[in-house]
């Protein structure tokens, strides 16, 4: 499988990225299964795996813990990431530097790791200084257990202020970006990838997929199913179809899909193809909760679009539009009720 540079990290991964969040109790709950999909994907020369603290309650590391011992550790760009939930204590979150210096324990424990090779803040926090967490997050590269660090669903602002904070300050800066981005989800193209390719940030985006609109799954002519993971169910908006922003995702999935049967492809090959086009994006991180659809998405690694198909695309969902906002990964607080009513 390709491989290409991660930023300017000098670091190369393979451009489909093995996304562990369907492991464990959120998708499949059979180690022995989630072990046997990881060592395919790695087999096919998948060389990157992406997981989170929170994924699962830290079961998914801990499955890419034991799929990775007995030899497999030193070939692989292992990410995780740190922000989420943990527990019901309020410090059991975020990226203060209390908790991201214990976090970072318990992932390198539940991994069976001394290092974590991309270490990603999960999303914005906008209540702690970017320098707060920047401070944390220099100390554990310089002390070896993370290689490089990494943000996830950030806006071009908060790039930019990350870039100069870390400047002004002598702090480690981040190297990569992790944002949705998928056919039906392109506002990330607007000022998030042109400030990426700006600052030679690496891109992995999750969700090529969108979801599971883009796996064919979803049609007006048979019965539509709705999320089946835990995952999935938590993300219900994105998924109702009484609500007219998905009635046009289902409009749009349609016309795809014929457009990838014209083109000889599947629409799984066709979304992942259309992600991988894009000259901000290092590697489009796939989440298989099953070995079938592993295999279904492996292929995408050898398709390229043509520049007429791209724009056949265009047509269809125009550039730098998410037909569903609640698919754009993060909100900002700031458009809250509260924060805009006196």
């Amino acid at each position: 499988m390709e491989l290409r540079p991660l930023g300017r990290t000098g670091v190369q991964v393979s451009k489909l990225c093995l996304g562990a969040m369907m492991f464990g109790d959120w998708g499949t709950k059979d180690h022995d299964e989630s072990i046997r999909i990881i060592h395919r994907a790695l087999d096919a020369g998948i060389n990157f795996i992406d997981t989170a603290d929170v994924y699962s309650d830290g079961e998914s590391e801990e499955i890419v813990g034991k799929a990775l011992a007995g030899g497999r550790r030193d070939d692989v760009v292992l990410a995780t990431k740190v922000d989420m939930p943990m527990g019901d204590d309020p410090n059991k979150r975020g990226l203060s530097r209390r908790w991201i210096i214990r976090e970072v324990e318990n992932s390198l424990r539940r991994l069976n790791t001394d290092w974590i090779d991309l270490y990603q803040i999960h999303r914005p926090e906008p209540g702690t200084d970017i320098d707060e967490t920047l401070g944390a997050l220099s100390d554990l590269v310089h002390q070896g257990k993370v290689r490089y660090i990494g943000h996830s669903t950030f806006s071009a602002s908060m790039i930019v202020e990350a870039q100069w904070t870390a400047d002004r300050r002598g702090r480690e800066r981040f190297r990569c970006e992790q944002p949705t981005y998928s056919i039906l989800t392109r506002a990330t193209e607007n000022e998030v990838l042109p400030a990426c390719l700006r600052y030679g940030l690496g891109v992995i985006s999750y969700s090529p997929l969108a979801g599971g609109w883009l796996s064919g799954r979803y049609s007006k002519g048979g019965e539509v199913q709705g999320p089946t993971s835990a995952a999935r169910q938590r993300l219900a908006n994105r998924f109702d179809l009484s609500l007219p922003e998905n009635q046009h995702k289902l409009e749009a999935t349609e016309r795809l899909a014929q457009l990838a049967d014209d083109a000889g492809i599947s629409l799984i090959e066709l979304a992942i193809a259309f992600v991988l086009r894009h000259p901000a994006v290092t590697a489009a991180i796939i989440g298989p909760r099953t070995m079938e659809h592993l295999e279904s998405q492996l292929p995408a690694a050898d398709v390229v679009l043509s520049d007429d198909l791209l724009d056949r695309i265009d047509e269809i969902v125009k550039p730098g539009v998410t037909i569903n906002p609640a698919d754009n990964g993060w909100t900002s607080p700031a458009l809250d009720p509260a924060a805009r009513r006196r």
